[in-house]
């Protein structure tokens, strides 16, 4: 069994809207083998980062960032996790009311750094989500995880 660990910061019922859509994408029936583990930016751990297969990350752009609580994160796991995690796959959802370009860039660069590698196109939401937003981001959890299974 494969372990998706999904790391996210969900402030907002906009954020909240996104993040239930990529679960239940995640954790679609068809998608067999894979175990989805969901961890709050400020408590995940280099343990839950060295002990999942893949990583499905969820953020606001606060300010043209990510948000503190995913850098935190970042910061918490990157050395630990920098020789073992690479070539694992990831995937990022993002909500911003506008300046998400820093954020999306802060992101890639910290993921590069890791050897992460990119499963799936960024999801960025400005607004309200529509209700294409949340398929995509249905699709993104579950192309994540369907890249994960055995």
């Amino acid at each position: 069994m494969s372990t998706l660990l999904l790391i996210h910061h969900t402030p907002s019922p906009f954020m909240q809207e996104m993040f239930e859509a990529v679960v239940k994408g995640a954790t679609d029936p068809e998608i067999e083998g894979v175990d989805v583990v969901r961890r709050p930016a400020l408590t995940v751990s280099a343990t839950d980062v060295l002990e999942a297969d893949g990583y499905l990350l969820g953020t606001p752009a606060n300010l043209g960032y990510m948000s503190g609580a995913l850098k935190h994160a970042f910061d918490c796991i990157y050395y630990p996790c920098l020789d073992s995690t690479g070539g694992r796959p990831f995937g990022l959802y993002m909500h911003g009311n506008q300046g998400t370009e820093g954020a999306e860039r802060g992101v890639t660069s910290i993921t590069t750094g890791l050897g992460w590698v990119k499963a799936a196109e960024y999801v960025v939401v400005s607004g309200k989500p529509t209700k294409q937003d949340l398929e995509a981001c249905w699709e993104l959890g579950a192309t994540v995880a369907a890249s994960m299974m055995a």
